[in-house]
């Protein structure tokens, strides 16, 4: 949502709707400053209705890494997971029948992969279009542009009043000081203003903001008389445009306060946003108080530095891309830039930590949400510490941190890319590293790359002998489990898992309890042992309901849901799984399949169109996340529904039927799954 009105373009908006009604990718260039995002959403929103799977933004200022590319894109357009394959595979597939509109906002560190990544898209998906934004173009096939040039400025010689600019001027300066207006007596000197900012409209709303504290008189003569400081040279601070907004941005940041000017340096290192909470973390100290942080931050507001965003009373501020660079390049000229990425490192990674220690606690979701929110600045403190001389062995601590997070998110590839790294960088002997063999060792399995996930296994063991680390020794035991299981040799699985529920109850484990538990309880529920795997289903939801995790008592009732249809229970089986989908409809997404592919099963005989449909829910999910390694062992199951859908319903109705569960989100398949079932 805009939170200012939007002034003038209507000749470029004009241009990205048709070219986008008659091509697939449309790039908006232009300047640092001169407004592309605004455009672009502007124009994209009044194109909503003519994609029927809706428009997307892709924000990718904050993204630092071309790997995860594909992957931020995938979150933006709900793609549940991507570890099945490589995530440009996955999306490729995911969006092959969406009718949507992407917007790929600030390519220009990215351009590379974001001209390739668009290339394979649009040639993926015939219904997908793209409007990107960049200070240069992607330089693809099919490539249209549209230069957005700075605002018109009045000439000396021309009347101001109804120029874009100067409205612009006006309508923010109205907003710093309520009752601002051009008259005959400023018209001249805001018209001087924006011929001396060249129209370009970051530069105009600084300078705008300013009336608070000055006339429009002397921000004219302030703007005159600042002499320019260029900051990092290059061949592009020759361009007068560039010149102008560096101007107007060290002009602003010279007129703030010290601690001010301090914050905005310190501020440019959050990644993707940051809460008061986080400032008082990372920016306090050596010049701000903690204290003044809410009316400094609120100072930052007013001279339009920061901008923020509230969403369930929580406020979260960012910086645009080219005053966060100012701030970035003033952090490194102070010399303070290593104490505050450290700074920054040791909150989030105690972010990391927290949402690791919440798992099986009441505080789960809070954890894993708040984890999902700063998940770029997360990204950033590992980077930071993989690249920074002596630091690697807090990256390799933040790496083991993760595990659960990846997993339920679905980011097994991203997390083998951070503990692989950490590990190539950490080999001595530690803890440590021994808890980042193994999750790097069950992430591998979750792949199925099972020559490195045995492999970790064997070095964790090496290892965990060396240290007589027995946590480390346990869960290769439970690694071990997890290998025979997804390789079909449940009773040596069992037998596995059983040796590792006792190591790690005896260690008081209770996250991997719960975990092993839930192995148990499916293994036996196929090698048909009910009395069994009716106990450890039992005391896996048990587990779940003592610790009052909300999320994890989900999970628990899916599984156990699916184990007593396995041996027979069909009602139960019911019972628990569309109570797994009400408590929690979101998140794991694997989990979210499983419950679908057994109501599909119930319906086969009564409803089969309905059994269709919910097949093809689930075959929507188990595409991007990895699931044929537990599908499988689903597959008499699926193989008996479908037949009998297709029997009773014929080909055509039956893929019909199917396609039509595809199209579904999650939150979509689960509504329809929770409806009547008869």
């Amino acid at each position: 949502m805009e939170l200012t009105s939007f002034v003038g373009r209507r000749r470029e908006i004009g241009d990205i709707k048709r070219l986008l009604q008659r091509n697939r990718l449309v790039t908006v260039t232009g300047g640092p400053g001169v407004g592309k995002t605004r455009l672009a959403q502007r124009a994209a929103g009044q194109l909503r209705r003519r994609f029927t799977d809706g428009v997307r933004l892709v924000e990718l200022a904050a993204l630092a890494d071309g790997r995860f590319l594909a992957r931020a894109i995938g979150d933006a357009v709900g793609m549940p997971g991507e570890s099945r394959s490589a995530a440009p595979e996955a999306l490729a597939w995911f969006l092959a029948d969406k009718n949507l509109l992407l917007i790929l906002d600030n390519c220009e560190h990215l351009v590379d992969v974001c001209a390739c990544l668009a290339t394979d898209l649009l040639r993926a998906a015939p219904q997908v279009r793209i409007l990107a934004t960049s200070r240069q173009a992607l330089r693809v096939t099919g490539e249209w542009l549209v230069e957005l040039a700075p605002l018109p400025v009045p000439q000396e010689e021309q009347p101001p009043a109804r120029d874009d600019a100067v409205r612009l001027f006006a309508e923010r300066a109205a907003i710093a000081l309520p009752g601002f207006a051009i008259t005959d007596d400023n018209r001249t000197t805001v018209a001087g203003i924006c011929r001396r900012l060249d129209g370009i409209p970051l530069a105009i709303e600084l300078a705008a903001v300013r009336v608070r504290a000055m006339p429009v008189e002397a921000i004219l003569t302030r703007l005159e008389e600042h002499s320019l400081e260029v900051l990092g040279a290059g061949a592009q601070v020759t361009m007068p445009r560039l010149q102008t907004l560096r101007s107007a941005i060290d002009w602003s940041f010279h007129l703030c306060s010290a601690p001010e000017q301090r914050l905005w340096a310190r501020a440019s290192v959050f990644s993707g946003g940051f809460d008061l909470d986080d400032a008082e973390q990372v920016c306090s100290g050596s010049g701000i108080e903690s204290v003044d942080m809410f009316a400094l931050v609120d100072g930052l507001l007013d001279k339009s530095v920061l901008t923020r965003t509230t969403s369930e009373d929580v406020s979260r501020y960012r910086m645009l891309e080219a005053i966060r660079e100012y701030g970035a390049q003033r952090l490194a000229r102070s010399g303070e830039g290593t104490a505050v990425r450290t700074r920054h490192r040791d909150h989030f990674a105690e972010v990391a930590r927290q949402a690791e220690r919440q798992f099986l606690s009441p505080g789960e979701v809070e954890g894993f949400d708040l984890l999902q929110r700063d998940y770029a600045n997360v990204r950033a403190a590992l980077e930071f510490c993989l690249s920074e001389p002596g630091e690697a062995d807090a990256g390799l601590r933040i790496a083991g941190s993760l595990r659960h997070y990846w997993t339920m998110s679905v980011r097994h590839r991203e997390g083998r890319y951070w503990l692989d790294r950490a590990l190539t960088l950490n080999p001595e002997p530690s803890p440590a590293r021994a808890k980042a063999l193994w999750i790097d060792g069950w992430t591998a399995l979750l792949l199925a790359e099972w020559d490195a996930g045995l492999s970790r296994i064997d070095q964790c063991l090496a290892l965990a002998e060396r240290l007589d680390d027995e946590p480390a020794r346990a869960h290769v035991v439970m690694l071990r489990g997890i290998h025979a299981f997804f390789c079909d040799d449940l009773h040596r699985a069992v037998t596995f898992f059983e040796d590792a529920l006792a190591r790690l109850r005896a260690l008081d484990d209770r996250a991997d309890v719960w975990m092993t538990l839930r192995y148990l309880t499916y293994a036996t529920a196929l090698l048909g042992d009910a009395d069994r795997s009716l106990a450890f289903g039992e005391q896996s939801l048990e587990t779940a309901e003592t610790a009052g995790a909300p999320l994890t008592r989900a999970r628990s009732l899916g599984l156990y849901g699916i184990a007593q249809w396995l041996i027979g229970d069909r009602e139960r089986a019911i019972e628990l799984v569309r109570e797994r989908l009400r408590v929690s409809p979101y998140i794991d997404g694997w989990g979210i399949a499983h419950c679908l592919e057994v109501l599909a099963w119930d319906a086969a005989e009564r409803n089969p169109e309905r059994a269709a449909r919910l097949l093809g829910c689930a075959h929507a999910i188990w595409r991007f996340t990895a699931a044929p390694l537990t599908q499988r062992h689903l597959a008499a199951g699926h193989r008996l529904c479908e037949r009998r859908a297709r029997v009773a319903l014929g080909d055509e109705t039956f893929g019909k039927a199917f396609e039509e569960g595809t199209r579904l989100s999650i939150d979509q398949a689960v509504a329809y799954a929770l409806t009547d079932r008869r």
